[in-house]
């Protein structure tokens, strides 16, 4: 009884692992960062795009801050285990686009992380003030 006590118990640590490793990341749910924004993703669908809304803790203004709607897409939606993909979001308290992209990793506990990177355009009066229009 102790050998098959302790083969059944080996077989389960070795599975285990696997299926935290083989785990897809899903974006579809609520998302948090480390300065208090958070994001809901929406359910995607069979080409991959998806909708939502974002919520950020921190902005460049005087104004409200409104909870803004999102548009975006994963690449090869339920066929990549750490997807890539973009959303744009159009905030609905000043008069600007933030871009954003990055990649979805599931680590070896499987925790779901989200790396992105962001590009913010805000309306300016003129051509001549376009050097000062993005972030």
């Amino acid at each position: 009884m102790g050998t098959l006590g302790c083969c059944l118990l080996l077989a389960l640590a070795l599975l285990a692992p696997s299926d935290a490793v083989s785990r897809k990341c899903d974006l579809q749910g609520l998302w948090r960062n480390e300065l208090g924004s958070n994001m809901t993703v929406l359910a995607l669908n069979t080409s991959g795009t998806f909708s939502g809304s974002y919520h950020t803790a921190v902005a460049a203004t005087n104004k409200q801050i409104l909870v803004s709607p999102l548009q975006g897409a994963q690449q090869h939606p339920g066929a990549k285990r750490q997807p890539t993909f973009g959303f744009t979001v159009h905030w609905q308290f000043s008069d600007s686009t933030t871009a954003f992209v990055g990649q979805c990793f599931v680590d070896h506990r499987g925790k779901e992380t989200l790396e992105t990177m962001w590009l913010l355009r805000e309306e300016v009066p003129s051509l001549k003030d376009t050097w000062k229009a993005t972030r």
